[in-house]
This record gives structure tokens, sequence and C-alpha cells, in this order.
């Protein structure tokens, strides 16, 4: 189970197996899953249950905040800002410089896991790095609005 939910978290995540353990056993105390015994490897098996489900969905249908580096970035050049940081040019170029590196990275990534088949972190590499491309175009923005 750690297996797929490791897969299903993406490129960087990763779950400590107690954690794995300690939400099933939550799941099971307020009756959204169940276990209907063992494997033959003698695995604990677990089956959703029809309350199960309805949460399951209703989690599925609330939108995500969207937290990334950009906005714990905005608030790092925010204060710079505020007291008139003399790096403040440096801050953003070194941010860019991070971003860009990371494009770079993750295309490649990206390509090779479009030719292997894999099109779930295929998307998610490609959602990745829109949201980077947005980011950068943001820092552009800023640089251009400080001349």
């Amino acid at each position: 189970m750690k297996l797929e939910v490791d897969s299903l978290l993406g490129i960087k995540g990763k779950i400590n197996p107690g954690q794995v353990y300690t939400t099933l056993d939550r799941l099971m105390r307020d009756q959204l899953v169940s276990s209907p015994g063992w494997d033959d490897q003698e695995r604990k098996l677990f089956q959703l249950e029809a309350r199960g489900k309805d949460e399951l969905e209703k989690w599925l249908l609330e939108p995500v905040p969207y937290y990334t580096a950009k906005e714990d970035f905005f608030f790092k050049w925010n204060c710079a800002r505020k007291i008139h940081f003399a790096q403040e040019k440096q801050m953003l170029e070194q941010q860019k410089e991070m971003i860009i590196k990371e494009v770079m990275e993750l295309t490649k990534l990206k390509t090779e896991l479009l030719l292997q088949g894999e099109e779930n972190k295929y998307l998610l590499i490609t959602g990745t790095l829109l949201h980077l491309e947005a980011d950068l175009n943001w820092i552009n923005q800023v640089e251009n609005r400080s001349r």
C-alpha cells in the first residue's frame, strides 16, 4: 500500500509507513474502510465501505489551495522591499536561476516519462512546469516594474 501511495504522491512525494497504518486504523475506527481478512502472503486486506466512498468523493471535489515556493518567495521579497534591501535584484536573479534549473530538470524528466508511457507522471510534470513558467513570468514582471 505504501508503494501505491508513494506513486500517487508524484515525483517528489514519499509517505512514512507508520502514517499509512495510523491512517488505516483511523479509517477503520470511523467505519470508512473495513478489513475482510488477509491475502495469501499474510497481508491485511482493506476495502472501502459505502460511507468511505461518499467521504472520498466529497474530498475529491474539494478545491485545493495553491501553495508553492512562489508564495514563500513573495513573502521574503516583500520583507526585502519593506527594509529597502540593497540586494533585491540579486534575490530575484537567484530565484529565477533556481526556477530555470528546475524547469530544465523537469523537462528532461517529462521527456523520459513520455517515452516510458508514464502518462500520469507526465501530466503531473507538465502541470508543475506550467506553474514554474508562471512564477518566472511573475519575477520578470517584478523586475520590469522595479526599473
